[in-house]
C-alpha cells in the first residue's frame, strides 16, 4: 500500500477538501485526486463522496481512517527504530558469563540512559562481518590478525587484559595451592571443551600451550558449562582455565577452587571492534568510556603473558 496515498487520504479527511489537503501537503489538487483515486482502486471501495463544501468520508472511508492513522504511526515507529540516536547500540559479546559482559554492565552503570542490545555471535570472523555489514555496532573479541588484514573500514582497539585462573575440583593435586606457576601445570591435563578450531580462542590456547609446554585439549563432546563443572568436581586429574571475571555458579558441595596463576600470569586480550563510518552517536561515548580504562595496555606487564599478536592492538 502506498503510504503517500494513505497520508493524502488522512489529510483530505481532516481538511474536508482536496484543495486544502493539497496546500497542507505542498502538492497540486490534481495530485491529491490522483492519489485518492489510486488508493480507492487498490482497496476496491469509495472513500469519499463530493459535497457542496468539499468531500465527505463514506462509511468505508470512516472504517478505514483509524487504520490509516495506525499505518502512519507504524511507519514512524519503524523509522525511529533505526534513526541515529534512537536505536539501541547493538553490542556483541562471546558470552554473557565472561569479562566483556561485565564491561558492558560497568558501561551501563555509568550511562544508565543508554539503550543496549546485547547479542552473542560465534567467533571473531562472524563479528567482523557483522560490524562491516552494520548488523552490529561494536563487538568485544580477541583479535589475532594485524590491522592490514582487517575488513575494509573495520577498526580494533585493545581494552582489557583478563588474567586466567586454574579451576579444579577439591581432590586435584593443585587444589589447595594459593597460586600456581605455569611451570607447575606442565604434565597436568587442562580440559577446555568447546575450543573450536580456527577461532580466536583456539589460537590463544594453542599459543599458550606452545609457549609453556602445556597440555590443553577439548577432547569429548561439549555439553556446556554445567557438565564441565560437574566433571571437574569429581576429578582428581582434570583442571580447566577460566577468566578472572568469568561468572560461574555451582553447588557448594562441588567445592571447586579458583587458583591464581603467576610467573607469568596468562592474560586474555579483549579488544573492541567497530566500523569507522558507523554513525551511531553513542559509539563515540562507548569508545571514550573504554579509552579511559585501557591506559597501559600498550606496555605489557613483565609479570603477565599474552600472545605476540595481542601487542598489535592499539587502545581506543
Amino acid at each position: 500500500m502506498d503510504l503517500e496515498a494513505v497520508r493524502t487520504f488522512i489529510a483530505a479527511a481532516d481538511a474536508g477538501q482536496f484543495q486544502e489537503a493539497a496546500a497542507d501537503l505542498s502538492v497540486t489538487q490534481q495530485a491529491v485526486s490522483k492519489r485518492i483515486a489510486t488508493l480507492e482502486r487498490d482497496l476496491g471501495v469509495r472513500l469519499f463522496t463530493r459535497t457542496a463544501r468539499g468531500v465527505q468520508l463514506t462509511i468505508d472511508g470512516q472504517a478505514f481512517l483509524p487504520h490509516a492513522r495506525g499505518l502512519l504511526r507504524a511507519e514512524e515507529r519503524a523509522a525511529a527504530s533505526v534513526r541515529p540516536g534512537r536505536r539501541a547500540l547493538r553490542v556483541d559479546v562471546i558470552s554473557r558469563r565472561v569479562a566483556p559482559a561485565a564491561l558492558l554492565r560497568d558501561f551501563h552503570r555509568a550511562h544508565p540512559d543508554t539503550e543496549l542490545d546485547v547479542v552473542t555471535l560465534f567467533d571473531a570472523d562472524a563479528a567482523f562481518a557483522a560490524v562491516q555489514s552494520g548488523m552490529i555496532d561494536v563487538s568485544f573479541r580477541a583479535v589475532t590478525v594485524p590491522a592490514s588484514q582487517l575488513p575494509d573500514g573495520v577498526r580494533t582497539a585493545r581494552v582489557l587484559d583478563e588474567p586466567h585462573q586454574l579451576l579444579t575440583g577439591p581432590r586435584h593435586e593443585l587444589a589447595a595451592a594459593h597460586a600456581v606457576t605455569l611451570a607447575q601445570l606442565v604434565g597436568h591435563r587442562i580440559w577446555i571443551p568447546g575450543i573450536a578450531p580456527g577461532t580466536e580462542w583456539a589460537t590463544y590456547y594453542d599459543d599458550l600451550a606452545a609457549a609453556f609446554g602445556l597440555t590443553i585439549d577439548a577432547i569429548g563432546p561439549n555439553f556446556g558449562t554445567d557438565h564441565l563443572l560437574d566433571v571437574l568436581a569429581d576429578s582428581s586429574t582434570l583442571a580447566s582455565l577460566i577468566g578472572q571475571q568469568t561468572r560461574f555458579l555451582w553447588p557448594d558441595y562441588y567445592d571447586l577452587r579458583r587458583v591464581p596463576l603467576h610467573d607469568p600470569t596468562p592474560v586474555y586480550p579483549h579488544s573492541l571492534i567497530w566500523h569507522h563510518e558507523n554513525p551511531h552517536p553513542v559509539l563515540a561515548t562507548f569508545r571514550d568510556h573504554f579509552r579511559s580504562r585501557s591506559t597501559g595496555l600498550e606496555r605489557p606487564d613483565a609479570g603477565t603473558w599474552s600472545p605476540k599478536w595481542a601487542s598489535r592492538q592499539a587502545t581506543p
